[in-house]
């Protein structure tokens, strides 16, 4: 069998057999066939597409080329949730400890963030002390004690995936939709758990600019998840604001804090429903999604979900006080207050701006070996459909240096969408696909 014969098929378009998609992945993994063969390869997909079938051999011998985990040992009804990426997404601060109080698990692997802000490592890692389980041993006994069990990406976890990613990079085929699902769902189908569900965020902010392509993304996935015998719900929500009022790390997990203290933004707010809801509703406790309100505004309420984040990030290592004294997390040395320059109703937040107005003065990374700087960010005060005055405070920025700081500014103020038209709020969730 010959590289070369697989990627004239793929190029013409006609079916390829799981031994030559075989073939090709583990010999590519194991440096026999070189990255120009692969190239062209990744370039016949980007233009042909793959089959039902291909697709899900191709993702299996990507999930199969490292180690897979199974949690038996934790007693628990798991989810493992998953974000595309937004700008002030800190959905999994709040959503791990909702889940845990109502009895579910909620065992994943997270990422640092490449771009606008920090992943959800990065939010943890701005609390001093705090170091994410690097074992699997290690996740199960913290699991085990809190329900909440989040790990860092290992190179034993599916390294075909990072391989091809950096490759796709440079290749111009990272927007390939069965690409982008296969890279997704192998790492998904690596851990396991009872059910997935995909935050697939859409908008100025996010991967997907485009629904109808989010759409196709999610059947892809779906379509992947019952191919491997596994349940996947797919949420599409709003990322052409940001999600809730903090961008960065630490002040993101003050808003994640005070959201379980029961302030949540209402943005935020539908989103961990949701997502509570769908799992309630796998698990068998709900039939409808509406039913899970009652349920999570108790373990808000009553407190147990606070609990249960201060916990963890004490069995992490972190000081669970943190709950109770925002001083223990970094500081930024400075701030710079935001006035609108206009009155009116906010049209639009250029979230993809607002992302990168944080990132250029530290809370994200422009390339990976880029160092966060946990302390920095930016809170926005007003969000789409409200009203403002003429020089009325809309955001902050948080910093240790004026390197970047006006510029930052400026984008900032950009970003902010001014009309003398009333404005409908928009909606937080698009859609949900099972």
């Amino acid at each position: 069998m010959r590289a070369v014969d697989i990627i004239e098929k793929k190029r013409d378009n006609l079916k390829l057999s799981d031994t030559e998609i075989e073939f090709l992945l583990n010999e590519y993994l194991t440096g026999n066939i070189p990255d120009y063969q692969m190239s062209a390869f990744l370039m016949g997909v980007y233009f042909n597409d793959m089959t039902k079938e291909e697709l899900l051999k191709f993702t299996m011998v990507m999930r199969d080329s490292g180690d897979v985990i199974k949690f038996d040992e934790i007693d628990r009804f798991l989810v493992d949730k998953h974000s595309t990426g937004g700008v002030g997404d800190k959905v999994t601060v709040i959503l791990s400890p909702i889940l845990s109080a109502l009895g579910m698990g909620n065992v994943k692997l997270s990422g640092k963030g490449l771009g606008h802000t920090g992943g959800t490592i990065d939010k943890f890692e701005s609390i001093k002390g705090f170091k994410f389980s690097t074992t699997k041993e290690e996740l199960v006994k913290i699991a085990n004690k809190t329900g909440v069990g989040l790990m860092g990406y290992s190179d034993k976890i599916v390294p075909l995936d990072k391989k091809l990613y950096s490759l796709r990079d440079v290749t111009a085929t990272v927007p390939s939709i069965p690409l982008i699902a296969s890279s997704i769902m192998s790492k998904k189908l690596a851990i396991y758990s009872d059910v997935i569900i995909l935050d697939v965020k859409v908008g100025d902010g996010a991967f997907m600019k485009d629904l109808e392509q989010a759409k196709k993304l999610a059947e892809r996935m779906i379509e992947i998840g019952k191919g491997a015998g596994r349940k996947v719900k797919v949420v599409l929500s709003n990322m052409d604001e940001p999600l809730g009022h903090a961008i960065g790390n630490a002040n993101e997990i003050i808003e994640a804090i005070e959201f379980l203290k029961g302030n949540g933004a209402s943005d935020v707010k539908e989103v961990v429903y949701t997502i509570t809801g769908l799992a309630l509703k796998e698990k068998g406790e709900i039939s409808e999604l509406s039913e899970a309100k009652e349920k999570i505004d108790e373990v808000i309420k009553n407190g147990t979900a606070l609990k249960i984040l201060a916990e963890f990030i004490g069995e992490s290592g972190g000081n669970k006080d943190l709950i109770n004294d925002y001083g223990l997390l970094p500081k930024a040395r400075y701030v710079m207050e935001i006035f609108s320059e206009n009155e009116g109703y906010i049209k639009k937040i250029k979230t993809e701006e607002i992302g990168k107005a944080a990132m250029i003065i530290g809370a994200g990374r422009a390339k990976k070996e880029d160092e966060v700087d946990h302390a920095v960010g930016i809170n926005i005060f007003r969000k789409v459909g409200e009203k403002i005055g003429k020089n009325e405070k809309i955001a902050e920025i948080y910093y240790n240096d004026d390197k970047n700081v006006n510029e930052s500014k400026n984008m900032v103020i950009d970003a902010f969408v001014i009309t003398s038209e009333k404005v409908e709020e928009p909606k937080a969730i698009f859609e949900i696909i099972e």
